[in-house]
């Protein structure tokens, strides 16, 4: 199908970049090249100063940020409302639009822990949630609200919570918060009768938490100066956070430690993992001062998560070449690798995501030819481990051409009840309780849009790009009915590609804003997500991460070829990984974009992975390679390394988005990519940043900020494509 020219739309592509007398000249940021060498190879950053010397302080204080970077940053931020200022009633009514489909007074369906239920909820013109609960079986009118994250953020320019847990008991709850964006977060507990802190107070957390059953020691996870979580502490209700006990203490600052507890409530799980490997110790919750077991001792490449159910631990794992992972158990006394017995194999392409264990059946979650599933088995008591009763296995699936599924057990073991959520690119979240004693399904909650929504209204498809070397990449679309198929709309492409996550074909009122005002939206699955099972991972990190770029450029060739759009009219966003992505398919296929949008862009990849004080440098090195210690790993990261290609050339519009105290992705990278853009693009295409000067890795905090952020994304898309 040959697309049609849209000359008007190439005339007001054009017009944006004329330079108005009132527009201000771009920030130009001062050169001062800094030479470094690596295996031979000579590196030249002339932007390295942007880089705070003292960004760690940076991050527990943004006051401390040098002068002469603030003011750079704050030139960028004044340079891109400027030159987006036309875009601002546009942004104004595109936050309107998306708030209106919000439920301002939303909540989660409630779930029961013996003589509560609790869930979360929103109030109207609130931006934080309040966490509340009732007496089972009560109204939802009468909710007591244990926290209220609206208060709690009084006066606060930014403020997440990052966990909270109440005690067995219900008597306490202990929450972590952070209110500067750098996920250092401050554990804190509750008395729940009267509403009032108790004096315990623990800073520099990564915001775990796991409560003994005695319901007055709290276990939690404690940072490094680097702000890498490998300590496991020990603290009791009442006593002073310097006498706290250190429990665990990861020596390699290449792996990262997780709290969780198993279903049954009997273990707390110390998890020490990479982006490869995994290793797992149980603490008996009733004996909180035990020393903590081992399960299977760490090695390279060995992946597993644990369960429990009687005298067994119920263990997924990679082990004996089960790529997409296969089920085993183990004697709780003794649960070496040499005691493991399989009772779901490994099957090839079908990736087993998650697994629940109840008092009487396990619940997984698992994915294959890209679509989800949930598969339920009755299991029995079996001293040899064989405790499934494969007679009543049954599974819940859907039927649309491309769905999202997620799975919950709750807080209670002893139950035939799972708690899951459907829903499509089309279709909002629905969420229902399920009985896999009866197979009774019931609907709980539907997601409402209070401003209306008809899925009647729109089309998801999924196709399958043709890569490079004959894969097939999944690609899902969203776009309204009466939109022309004619290669003449924009296209939206959405991609992320790493850590093994997948990308949900889900629903999203925000981007029906883009929908329908003509754009169609497209996710594309590449390579570097779980989307078509571990392999589809493994063939796009390390040496294979090239894939991943050249997939999603095979999707927006595909998506042209089919007549859905045409070149320079596909504007590409992708955040964080996806932000790679970003900055790599700017340097390779230029020309075939319109716009990107990098939203906290790792595009300094090689200085990155080559600075092993940053928070995230050793435990990424698995994903990336060691570019430290070995030259193949530093000569195929340099030759794709988002800021070291930028060069010559017309790149097309790019807004690049930033947060000042983002541990993850450091704002400097995104502000010397486009420096170095801004300086070698022979385009008079926008090149933007803007920097959240009190967030970090999400941006805004709140509900109604979030969703501006959305908007001006969504308002430069519009901008570029002549339809703001």
């Amino acid at each position: 199908m040959t697309a049609p020219k849209d000359s008007a739309s190439t005339a007001r592509q054009s017009a944006l970049v004329k330079q108005d007398a009132a527009l201000p000249s771009p920030p130009v940021a001062r050169r001062e090249p800094i030479v470094a060498t690596h295996h031979s190879v000579q590196l030249t950053d002339d932007y390295a100063w942007l880089r705070a010397e003292n960004w760690q302080e940076v991050m527990r204080d943004p006051a401390a940020l040098a002068i002469d970077i603030r003011n750079h940053l704050e030139a960028e931020n004044a340079y891109t409302e400027a030159m987006l200022g036309d875009t601002q009633p546009l942004q104004e009514t595109l936050f309107q639009e998306m708030k209106a489909r919000l439920k301002e007074d939303d909540r989660q369906v409630p779930l029961p822990d013996g003589p509560y239920e609790y869930f979360p909820r929103f109030v109207k013109g609130g931006q934080y949630f309040q966490l509340c609960r009732i007496p089972r079986g009560g109204s939802v009118d009468d909710a007591q609200v244990l926290l209220d994250g609206n208060a709690e953020a009084e006066g606060k320019k930014y403020w997440d919570l990052g966990n909270a847990a109440h005690s067995n008991d219900h008597a306490l709850l202990a929450y972590a918060t952070d209110d500067k964006g750098s996920e250092l977060y401050t554990i804190r507990i509750r008395d729940l009768a009267t509403g009032k802190n108790l004096a315990d107070e623990i800073s520099d957390t990564r915001g775990g938490i796991q409560w003994a059953n005695d319901n007055k020691t709290l276990f939690y996870i404690k940072v490094d100066e680097h702000q890498r979580p490998l300590f496991v502490y020990r603290h009791v209700v009442g006593t002073p956070a310097h006498e706290d006990v250190l429990v665990y203490e990861e020596k390699d600052s290449g792996f990262f430690v997780s709290l969780s507890g198993t279903q049954s409530q009997k273990f707390i799980l110390i998890d020490i993992h990479d982006h490869e490997t995994s290793e797992v110790w149980l603490i008996d919750a009733d004996v909180p001062r035990a020393l903590p077991q081992i399960v299977a001792r760490r090695r390279v490449g060995h992946q597993y998560d644990v369960e429990h159910y009687g005298s067994h631990l119920v263990i997924t794992t990679n082990s004996d070449g089960a790529e997409d992972f296969r089920i085993v158990t183990a004697p709780v006394a003794a649960p070496n690798e040499a005691n493991w017995r399989e009772i779901v194999p490994h099957k090839s392409g079908r990736l087993i995501i998650d697994v629940n264990v109840l008092a009487g059946y396990m619940a997984r979650l698992e994915r294959e030819d890209s679509l989800p599933r949930i598969v339920v088995t009755p299991l029995k008591q079996n001293e040899a481990g064989n405790i499934l009763d494969r007679s009543g296995e049954h599974t819940i699936a859907f039927d649309e051409e491309a769905y999202a599924l997620g799975l919950s057990s709750g807080y209670e073991f002893d139950t035939t009840s799972i708690r899951f959520t459907y829903s499509s690119m089309t279709t909002p979240a629905e969420t229902y309780d399920y009985d896999m004693a009866t197979r009774e399904r019931t609907l709980r909650k539907r997601q409402e849009v209070p401003s209306g929504h008809n899925p009647g209204d729109y089309v998801t498809r999924r196709l399958l790009a043709l890569a490079e070397d004959g894969e097939r990449v999944p690609v899902t679309l969203l776009y309204k009915k009466t939109t022309p198929i004619d290669g003449s709309a924009p296209l939206f492409l959405y991609g992320y590609g790493a850590y093994g996550i997948s990308t949900p074909a889900s629903f999203s009122t925000a981007r029906l804003s883009l929908v329908d005002r003509g754009f169609i939206f497209a996710i594309a699955h590449v390579r570097g997500g779980k989307d078509k099972g571990f392999r589809w991972y493994t063939d796009g990190k390390k040496e294979k991460k090239k894939n991943t770029f050249t997939d999603f450029v095979a999707a927006g060739e595909h998506l042209i070829a089919e007549g859905f759009t045409q070149r320079r009219r596909i504007v590409a966003n992708g955040g964080s990984a996806g932000g790679m992505l970003m900055g790599a398919i700017a340097n390779m296929a230029p020309d075939l974009f319109l716009g990107i949008i990098a939203d906290v862009p790792f595009v300094d990849v090689l200085n990155t992975m080559l600075d092993k004080d940053l928070p995230l440098t050793p435990p990424e090195w698995p994903e990336w390679g060691n570019p430290l210690t070995s030259k193949a790993d530093f000569d195929y990261i340099l030759s794709y390394s988002p800021y070291e290609n930028v060069e010559a050339k017309p790149y097309p519009h790019i807004l690049a988005l930033a947060g000042l105290t983002d541990p993850r992705v450091t704002y400097w990278e995104p502000a010397k990519w486009i420096a170095k853009l801004r300086a070698l693009s022979t385009s008079d295409n926008l090149v933007l940043l803007k920097t959240n000067m009190g967030a970090g890795h999400g941006g805004a905090s709140g509900r109604f900020d979030g969703l501006k952020d959305t908007a001006l994304n969504y308002a430069f898309a519009l901008k570029v494509a002549g339809l703001g």
